[in-house]
């Protein structure tokens, strides 16, 4: 198995203590409020209230800045306090890590990269500043923010200008995707206590077609019974392999191909 860290790449960003307690009261909240669903689900339909946002705290995680060290370049993140989605997790840090760490074991220069659920653009950064094509989708309202940071940090750096998508899990995939040809697809921390997992499987299933050869690369951290539930889903969907794993975070990085 691969190792993630080395001597001279920092795992963490500029405030690194900071950011491992708010990510700590972060997964706290989340899992309180997995803990109170299923209490309460029955009176929240009956109420009216919209199951997407079940699982969302009232109060957001807002650091706002966050600046990170890959491939020999400062990168800089803005996150947004409006979603989860325009947020770091560390799934994509640990990402970003084992791809830098191991190039030669999956070397993105000149490959076609699509990550899904791209949020603040990080991951995708670290894939463009290797050399890769890089296609960043998520959700409408994330992309501008998501442009911002690609823009901001891989302009004169990279050898290609990362591109950015719309994309929602499980819509319009023959329509706006319907002969989907890239090398990697990578996903870090798309799976977690939402309503969308089913969705996310036939995205990832979509762009691993039999015979594209293409690998898919998925960071995540464990933090609900959902997680477990999906890992065994996208074994048995996959040919699977874990390559690493962060036990300090609880976060595992899988490679994945299509089965024929």
């Amino acid at each position: 198995m691969e190792g993630l860290l080395s001597d001279s790449q920092p795992f963490l960003p500029k405030h690194s203590a900071t950011r491992r307690k708010d990510e700590m009261n972060r997964d706290e909240t989340l899992q309180s409020e997995e803990e109170t669903t299923d209490q309460d689900q029955d009176t929240m339909t009956r109420e009216g209230l919209d199951r997407r946002n079940v699982w969302e705290p009232s109060v957001y995680y807002a650091l706002g800045k966050e600046s990170f060290y890959f491939v020999g370049q400062e990168i800089n993140i803005r996150e947004s306090t409006d979603s989860y989605g325009a947020l770091i997790w560390p799934g994509a840090i640990a990402l970003s890590q084992f791809l830098e760490n191991n190039q030669q074991q999956m070397n993105l220069m000149d490959k076609a990269v699509l990550e899904l659920g791209a949020g603040t653009g990080l991951l995708s950064i670290v894939a463009s500043l290797l050399g890769a094509w890089v296609t960043a989708t998520d959700l409408p309202d994330i992309l501008s923010n998501l442009s911002f940071n690609l823009r901001r940090n891989t302009k004169g750096r990279s050898r290609y200008i990362p591109q950015v998508a719309a994309l929602s899990w499980g819509q319009g995939l023959e329509r706006d995707f319907p002969f989907p040809s890239y090398d990697y697809v990578l996903a870090a921390d798309v799976v977690y206590h939402h309503d969308f997992l089913e969705e996310l499987l036939n995205t990832m299933l979509h762009f691993c077609r039999p015979g594209r050869g293409t690998t898919l690369l998925w960071a995540n951290k464990v933090r609900f019974q959902s997680d477990l539930s999906f890992t065994e889903r996208f074994k048995s969907s996959f040919n699977t392999t874990l390559l690493a794993e962060v036990p300090q975070e609880n976060v595992w990085i899988y490679k994945a191909t299509a089965k024929e």
